[in-house]
């Protein structure tokens, strides 16, 4: 009698495309996030008030929100493969040209970086929905909101030490070059679906398929577009659904106030520990690394977290609108109490726990766009994350109105903190049951829905 054959394990290729979607978002933190820290020394050099810092800080965000939908279209219309290069190779330009200096160009090149990273994370998302089963999603998109902190937080330190050693000019042209690199190894490596790749093997692509682990029986449309059988255009997007739908008005407010708030990491923390702590910029630039460490942490743990809790209940309020309403309210009160600390570290460190509780938020909010997205993912993520930046833009502009004349870095601090009682508020009042097309209170005359 003959032994039956022995099975393949599943290979890992899916996890060096998370590794590379990883890099990615790191890069891109790292270079958008700069200017944060080396603010008051870009400000003194250049003659600026700190209104015009403001508007430097969230020019980046007005392009990055307005090219979230473009960015994302982009990315379905020439696929990950050749948009996530291009877009690197653009942003990496306008890095470098930021070292020329002068108000104007600054301007346009943090314009022109917003417009260049505008389709990253949307296409990322849809990368995942096609390179990772339902139980695993969480996991992979915590790991892309973690890796935006390790540049962010690795940025802010090492920012910190080079603008003293080397200027905030030749800081910029450093940090365009892991960018290009980064292009040509993608553009080499990757492709556009499991079936595509020649390191995936029938037991990956098994693994990955849609329905694995029988959470949720696929359509007919997301098999397709997961095995990259792409014979059929995908369907016209239903923009009226989309944006009646009281469904994607929670996922949209829960990234407005959350992304609002980790504003105050990456634009004016690093001023406020200088200017209300009296902490030196380089010390100043190592401590806004821990709650972007603590982020980074946090983002993992909520990935983890929310899939465990899938794979355990199967509901969608359990691992998702739970996890994210226990850990935004955990985050506000710790926010909110850092008030009463004098001693900077201190501070710092309540702040730092907010923030891990808010990262753990993160995952549940870019893996509910997969889950109700239908054939629309990265639509409706990008429609998600266009939401979220405008309250990021928003947030440094209205810090100088906060302070007001007295430059009373409190009400900073509790505005903060309301912030994630908002983020809250949103995932409450969710229903994370069917699509955001199912709940729109406009239907269509057919009553199809994607």
């Amino acid at each position: 009698m003959n032994p039956s054959p022995a099975i393949a394990a599943p290979t890992n290729t899916r996890f060096v495309v998370l590794a590379g979607l990883c890099a990615a978002a790191a890069l891109s933190y790292v270079s958008r996030n700069a200017i944060a820290v080396a603010e008051s020394t870009v400000r003194g050099d250049l003659g600026l008030t700190k209104e015009q810092s403001g508007w430097l800080m969230s020019a980046f965000f007005i392009s990055y929100s307005v090219c979230q939908i473009p960015g994302a279209w982009v990315g379905q219309r020439f696929g990950a493969r050749r948009a996530l290069p291009a877009f690197a190779i653009v942003w990496s330009i306008a890095t470098a040209a930021t070292a020329l200096g002068g108000f104007v160009n600054v301007l346009a090149m943090r314009v022109v970086k917003g417009v260049s990273q505008g389709g990253l994370f949307p296409i990322c998302t849809g990368v995942v929905a096609k390179w990772f089963p339902k139980t695993g999603q969480a996991f992979a998109t915590g790991a892309l909101g973690s890796f935006m902190s390790v540049g962010g937080a690795v940025g802010a330190a090492l920012t910190g030490w080079l603008v003293v050693e080397i200027g905030w000019r030749w800081m910029f042209v450093l940090y365009s070059l892991p960018g290009l690199l980064w292009a040509a190894w993608f553009w080499g490596w990757f492709r556009e679906t499991p079936r595509e790749h020649g390191a995936v093997n029938e037991a990956e692509r098994e693994l990955i398929s849609p329905g694995a682990g029988g959470l949720q029986p696929p359509s007919v449309a997301s098999v397709a577009e997961q095995s990259g059988d792409n014979k059929s255009p995908a369907s016209a997007i239903p923009w009226l659904q989309l944006l009646t739908s009281p469904a994607m008005w929670c996922i949209c407010g829960q990234q407005f106030f959350r992304a609002a708030g980790y504003m105050f990491f990456t634009s004016w923390f690093a001023t406020y520990l200088q200017e209300a702590r009296g902490v030196t910029i380089v010390k100043s630039g190592f401590l806004t690394m821990l709650p972007l460490l603590a982020v980074v942490v946090g983002s993992l743990a909520g990935g983890w977290v929310s899939d465990a809790v899938l794979k355990r209940t199967g509901s969608r309020r359990m691992a998702r609108q739970g996890v994210a309403v226990v850990s935004l309210g955990l985050c506000a009160a710790l926010t909110l109490s850092a008030y009463f600390f004098a001693d900077p570290l201190a501070a710092v460190l309540i702040i730092s726990a907010g923030s891990f509780f808010a990262a753990v938020a993160g995952p549940c909010g870019y893996t509910i766009t997969i889950d109700m997205g239908g054939e629309h993912v990265p639509t409706v993520n990008s429609v998600m994350n266009m939401t979220g930046n405008f309250g990021a833009m928003l947030f440094p502009l209205a810090v100088p109105l906060l302070l007001g004349k007295e430059q009373n870095w409190n009400v900073v601090l509790v505005t903060f903190g309301v912030l994630y009682l908002g983020s809250a508020l949103c995932w409450w009042l969710l229903k994370p049951e069917g699509s955001v097309f199912e709940q729109a209170l406009v239907r269509p005359k057919s009553d199809s829905l994607p």
